[in-house]
């Protein structure tokens, strides 16, 4: 079973390895919004977060990215009880939570954003994708190709996360997610979408890095003592977390104001 598990794996890599021209353009994508000192928004319910955790803050990784962790719609580790998994389940479909997140940032066209959901088609990351979009934002989809195909949304009008998508990004992982069958056990285990998805998301972020240094702003990349020495490496962590602070502040500085000048006309008059 371990053996057949790694071969699915290794598979897995051929599939992101196909994807080298989309990697490509998305990494362009988040090297034009980091270089103009915007941000890279990153979002996922459910153990899709765990991508956006792998995205930043994490060793090996560097400011420029936004993200955006709702724990109602992450917290697992209780599974039942208060704040268990039926209640994230749950919230993950409630039509208009993307939009109430997304109200805390005042967003630019400058953005970009990656948006993960392996089946692409629950409601809040399918309407999170639609609210950027909205604003000019350039949206990159990371699905579980195969798996997005065989899943019904959860929006009454049936569109997908890729509905919404400027770049779709496939985690290569089946249908089901599960890769390994076992002799005797209903069902598979061992799911890969984890995995494509850590294979995609750092096969970025290294085109990312080389696009920033030829550009003349090589990432502040936080990096273990044992490899730069303790003294520099707390230098790269104090330096990459103030430079998020400072893109950070960025959005938060106008939230409210774009959305009320739109709502006036010449000279502050009600439209």
């Amino acid at each position: 079973m371990i053996h057949t598990y790694l071969q699915k794996c290794r598979q897995l890599i051929d599939t992101v390895e196909q994807q080298t021209a989309e990697l490509q353009l998305a990494a362009q994508w988040f090297a034009d919004t980091i270089l103009a000192g915007r941000m890279v928004h990153v979002f996922g319910s459910g153990h899709s977060r765990i991508m956006v955790e792998e995205m930043w803050p994490r060793y090996g990784s560097f400011p420029g990215f936004n993200p955006i962790v709702e724990l109602s719609l992450t917290f697992h580790n209780l599974v039942v009880g208060a704040n268990g998994q039926r209640q994230a389940m749950f919230l993950e479909n409630v039509p208009g939570l993307a939009e109430r997140i997304l109200r805390n940032y005042d967003l630019s066209e400058q953005d970009s954003a990656l948006v993960i959901s392996s089946s692409g088609s629950n409601v809040v990351p399918i309407e999170m994708a639609e609210e950027f979009q909205r604003r000019g934002v350039k949206v990159v989809a990371l699905i579980t190709k195969e798996h997005a195909e065989r899943s019904t949304s959860k929006r009454k009008d049936g569109l997908k996360l890729s509905d919404f998508a400027d770049l779709v990004l496939d985690t290569g992982a089946p249908v089901g997610d599960a890769m390994v069958t076992v002799p005797d056990l209903e069902t598979p285990v061992s799911p890969g979408s984890t995995v494509g998805g850590a294979l995609i998301v750092n096969s970025i972020k290294a085109e990312l890095a080389r696009l920033l240094t030829e550009a003349g702003q090589p990432p502040k990349v936080l990096t273990a003592g044992a490899v730069v020495g303790t003294e520099r490496a707390t230098e790269l962590f104090e330096a990459a977390y103030d430079e998020h602070a400072h893109r950070l502040a960025k959005l938060y500085a106008q939230v409210g104001q774009t959305a009320d000048l739109r709502a006036q006309g010449p000279a502050g008059t009600p439209v």
